[in-house]
């Protein structure tokens, strides 16, 4: 007969609670995260990287602003607010999705076809080039991983991945994680790194899924699941903590 913890140990692992640690995972070490509005993955991920730096001694707390949260949103101004604390150096991560991504992680939120003639209308481009220039490590979340959305060159350039010499450019481009993989961003060459495939797809589906060439880490394997205890805290505290703002997605998760 197997044990109670034998059983949690092989209980079916969701892809949420996988994405969920990976992003916590990005943030190790992070001051201070901010997530914007509609983003209950980023935000979940971001408390369960705070959870998991109040118990280690070798890192200071990480502070978790959440926009549109009551409890764990110290913002008095909401996105006003949010962008002086980027431009003052208060902010250290991010996150950004688009309409498109390419290859050297431009991103598009206008829409696609020729500007301002759009075939297709998305929200706009609202602060995301502002946040990409000063927060030094943005990270990109696209569930949808398909051809459409990873394209070899974005049809609007919403925020830019160019940094310049003579710029000054403290953030830009950390990773990207999609519902199939996660990339590295190689800001040298300008050029996505495939670090990991997410148990279920292979490096064929990657390839015919993406629109855009990326190099091959000498480590990439597969993404790893939770461990015991993280998987406890994303099913317990960042569970109940996510669901003050998003109680719909915190249905989702498992009890």
């Amino acid at each position: 007969m197997s044990t109670v913890a034998e059983r949690e140990s092989t209980q079916e692992i969701l892809p949420l609670e996988r994405w969920i640690d990976v992003i916590a995972q990005l943030l190790h070490g992070v001051r201070h995260v901010a997530v914007g509005a509609s983003s209950p993955i980023p935000g979940s991920g971001a408390l369960l990287a705070r959870a998991l730096s109040e118990v280690d001694s070798a890192s200071s707390p990480t502070r978790v602003s959440i926009l549109g949260s009551r409890t764990h949103n110290a913002f008095t101004n909401g996105g006003v607010e949010l962008f002086d604390m980027a431009a003052t150096g208060r902010i250290d991560a991010f996150f950004l999705g688009g309409g498109q991504i390419d290859g050297e992680a431009n991103i598009n939120l206008v829409g696609t076809g020729t500007y301002p003639r759009t075939e297709v209308r998305w929200p706009g481009s609202f602060g995301s080039a502002y946040l990409y220039h000063l927060i030094p490590r943005v990270i990109l979340f696209r569930e949808e991983h398909s051809r459409r959305v990873f394209v070899p060159r974005v049809d609007f350039v919403s925020a830019s991945s160019i940094k310049r010499d003579a710029d000054y450019r403290p953030g830009g481009p950390f990773a990207l994680l999609t519902g199939l993989c996660l990339f590295r961003f190689n800001p040298v060459k300008r050029r996505f790194l495939l670090q990991s495939i997410h148990p279920g797809h292979s490096l064929e589906e990657v390839n015919d899924q993406t629109g855009f060439d990326f190099d091959l880490a000498q480590d990439m394997g597969q993404t790893p699941d939770p461990d015991t205890k993280r998987l406890a805290l994303i099913r317990g505290r960042v569970r109940h903590e996510i669901a003050e703002t998003y109680p719909h997605f915190a249905s989702l998760l498992k009890a």
